[in-house]
């Protein structure tokens, strides 16, 4: 029998998860512009942003983190989504992506951004799927190679739409 999954936001008593699995996803894709661990505390504690993990019964197996984008109109950045490998093809990314598309809408957002690398095919394939196209640069990230962002749905639209 598959272990029970479950997606929440996460909060101070979960850091050491989030911790955890933000190192593994360093390690995974070798990032070299890295959020310290006071940087990640911001994410767990401020109302403005937000960390999402997701469970496989009581084992933390993947995360993603949001923070909104300042210099942009209504926009924020999905950051550092990560499954281990162990707990991939169960849905958890999905699941991940669309607790925080929520957690966005519900901000004000208008537009989510994010970036990767070209070495990343499965992720690129992923965010397409879930409505992303490749748009122009809009940050530094010396080592991401492509751009992409999603129009969200307006708070009506939102509204009228089913949830699964």
């Amino acid at each position: 029998m598959l272990d029970s999954i479950a997606v929440r936001r996460a909060s101070i008593p979960d850091a050491s998860d989030v911790f955890r699995l933000v190192q593994e996803y360093y390690d995974a894709v070798s990032v070299v512009v890295r959020d310290d661990r006071t940087k990640l505390m911001d994410y767990l504690t401020s109302a403005e942003s937000g960390v999402w993990l997701a469970y496989c019964g009581v084992t933390a197996a993947g995360c993603i983190l949001y923070h909104p984008l300042s210099e942009m109109a209504a926009a924020g950045e999905v950051k550092r989504l990560y499954v281990q490998p162990a707990f991939r093809r169960r849905g958890l990314a999905q699941r991940l992506l669309e607790e925080l598309e929520r957690f966005a809408l519900g901000h004000g957002d208008e537009w989510l951004y994010l970036d990767t690398n070209d070495s990343l095919q499965a992720a690129i394939a992923f965010y397409e799927r879930n409505g992303y196209f490749r748009c122009a640069r809009y940050n530094e990230n010396p080592q991401a190679t492509i751009f992409m962002r999603k129009k969200l749905p307006s708070r009506v639209q939102a509204r009228e739409e089913p949830r699964p």
